[in-house]
């Protein structure tokens, strides 16, 4: 009821100067319907700001601002001689800056400013990768495809955990860390990556993942894994995680209970009658009454779909 009074008030006393102190008789109804215009406008912004935020309020500042300097190189420039035409301008432009900075202060705040850098920064963000990650080979496909790109580094300790790897006595450890080789050479050859080797080490840090992880820090880098334990350590740190198993897990087929699949059954379940077979995904399936079954191709329906943290698996049935 106040606002209401008050809204009366302020819209009778702009009328009331509108028309007493108009230039002319003439020109008193005009400049009455003006300032009566001038009042209702002042009335809305100033509930406008009464509702409004500290950070809205800074808003309509530079708003108002920048309305002042726009009527002021407007008044300047301009060739129209006519006062009231004038101080039309003088007056309305800043209103109408004042209202743009209060109704679209998210332009003007701080945070938004910033995050036009940090999309910059983050579309050309570094990613780090991991020993895991090279001998698993399926980066290089990424690349290859185009899903991965920008600046791609290898440290230089990787390297020499690899090299290790690669030296191993134990023949399968061995043929792993000579192929991760092989797939940094096909990084090398990636046009859709900067690849690089970053002879950068921590000499008071011993664990290699530790290192990895001060290094993403230092860079504002995220890490290129299949590591689930570095994965979780990462996590904790707020250090950005890509992690291909992840990925590969998000990109399988989505089956349904009820849905009829073909799957080849390979071994024996540890079940009565259970038969196991792997998609060409690599996920697992159990089946019932499938023992039996075993060197052949059957169509079975699918009972239920269990996420584990490898990934999923699959429960069926095989009716004869």
């Amino acid at each position: 009821m106040l606002g209401l009074i008050f809204g009366i008030i302020i819209s009778l006393t702009g009328i009331a100067i509108g028309y007493f102190y108009a230039p002319a008789p003439e020109l008193r109804i005009l400049y009455a319907f003006f300032s009566f215009f001038i009042s209702l406008l002042l009335i809305y912004f100033v509930k406008k700001i009464e509702k409004t935020d500290f950070q809205n309020f800074w808003g309509g500042l530079i708003g108002f601002l920048l309305g002042v300097f726009i009527a002021l190189i407007l008044l300047k420039i301009s060739p129209v001689e006519e006062l009231w035409l004038k101080n039309f301008l003088s007056i309305i432009l800043p209103l109408i800056g004042l209202y743009f900075g209060v109704d679209k202060s998210e332009w003007f705040r701080p945070s938004t400013v910033k995050s036009i850098f940090k999309e910059r920064k983050e579309t050309i963000a570094v990613k780090i990768l991991d020993t895991s990650a090279v001998i698993d080979g399926r980066i290089a496909d990424l690349c290859e495809t185009g899903f991965l790109e920008g600046k791609v580094l290898l440290p230089s300790f990787i390297m020499n955990e690899l090299q290790q790897v690669a030296d191993s006595s134990d023949s399968l450890k061995r043929q792993r860390g000579r192929r991760g080789f092989d797939f940094l050479e096909q990084l090398k050859k990636c046009p859709n990556i900067d690849f690089k080797i970053i002879e950068k080490d921590y000499a008071d840090i011993k664990e290699v993942d530790h290192k990895l992880l001060q290094l993403a820090k230092d860079v504002r880098a995220k890490v290129i894994t299949t590591d689930f334990n570095l994965n979780k350590l990462a996590k904790i740190q707020g250090i950005k995680i890509l992690n291909i198993n992840e990925l590969a897990n998000a990109l399988k087929p989505i089956v349904l209970p009820g849905e009829k699949i073909k799957a080849y059954i390979l071994k024996e379940g540890k079940e009565k009658d259970q038969g196991v077979a792997y998609l060409e995904d690599g996920t697992m399936v159990v089946v019932d009454n499938a023992r039996k079954m075993i060197g052949q191709t059957i169509e079975i329906t699918v009972t239920s779909v269990l996420q584990t943290v490898a990934g999923k698996m699959i429960f069926g049935r095989y009716e004869p």
